[in-house]
């Protein structure tokens, strides 16, 4: 009876009104703006005067810039392995805690996220510096005698880098394990399997989810980032989003700033959409 009266019941659609305020935000915000991002990029001048694709070729026959773009892909690649090394063993530290401990873990997790990255960015400047806290503490242990360069390296734009984004990958990770069934690890412990063997064949496989998130979330935020690529880096690192600054403002040639950017967003499309759709695969969502 209560079957029937609940098919019976009219269902309630929402109206499309509700959302045409969003809709129309991200045509204003985001369609438009990527709109004339690819009209400047069609243009051979810079006074936008003469239409072509001179722009991408000139981007796609040259091999330094074939090596910005892969430098900056590489580096989004380290960071996002370096952020699921570190962020994977503390969202199962936050999964398995008491309930106590829960919510100062997410404070510490959340922390960064209420700090602009431009602070945690000169933070990191402070402590890499050749007078930074490292270089200090290893004088005063007698480990070194002179400091050593640990500001303006690739090594310290991948660890700056992992450090701000690394909420981004936590966060996704503990939403998939805390999805996953307590009793299929019982059931993997009680059959004979150890707890090693239960994480890596039972646990890890069903927080492929929330891994691909995350890896997807700091892949394609920190090939963008700016702010700390320049100021860790020190502009002694040429990557795609400071190539383009230099373009558009030192040099003045918008129509290749834009294209570079065109460029950029293009590749790292396509790589989130590859690894999305091999993840998809891996999980029996679309068949071969």
């Amino acid at each position: 009876m209560a079957a029937t009266l609940a098919a019976a019941a009219p269902r309630r659609e929402t109206p499309l009104s509700f959302a045409a305020p969003l809709g129309l935000f991200f045509v204003v915000f985001v369609v438009m703006p990527l709109l004339l991002l690819g009209f400047v990029s069609l243009h051979v001048d810079s006074s936008l005067q003469q239409m072509g694709i001179d722009q991408y070729i000139k981007f796609l026959s040259d091999g330094f810039n074939l090596s910005v773009l892969r430098d900056t892909l590489w580096l989004g690649l380290k960071v996002t392995l370096l952020s699921l090394l570190i962020g994977y063993p503390l969202a199962y530290l936050y999964v398995n805690a008491p309930r106590r401990w829960q919510g100062v873990l997410m404070l510490l997790i959340l922390l960064p996220l209420l700090t602009s990255s431009v602070v945690r960015t000169f933070a990191w400047v402070v402590i890499l510096g050749r007078q930074g806290i490292i270089n200090n503490l290893l004088i005063d242990l007698g480990a070194i005698a002179a400091p050593l360069k640990l500001l303006y390296t690739p090594g310290a734009v991948t660890v700056a880098l992992a450090q701000i984004e690394l909420p981004l990958m936590v966060l996704p990770l503990i939403t998939a394990l805390l999805n996953v069934d307590g009793n299929l690890r019982q059931a993997s412990l009680a059959l004979g399997a150890g707890h090693w063997r239960t994480f890596f064949q039972v646990t890890v496989p069903l927080s492929v989810p929330g891994l691909l998130a995350g890896g997807l979330l700091v892949f394609a935020s920190s090939v963008s980032a700016f702010v700390t690529q320049t100021l860790v880096g020190g502009g002694q690192q040429m990557f795609m989003p400071f190539y383009m600054y230099q373009q558009a403002i030192q040099a003045n040639d918008y129509p290749f700033a834009a294209a570079i950017a065109v460029v950029l967003l293009v590749a790292v499309l396509l790589i989130v959409s590859v690894v999305n759709t091999l993840g998809r695969r891996s999980k029996g969502f679309v068949h071969a």
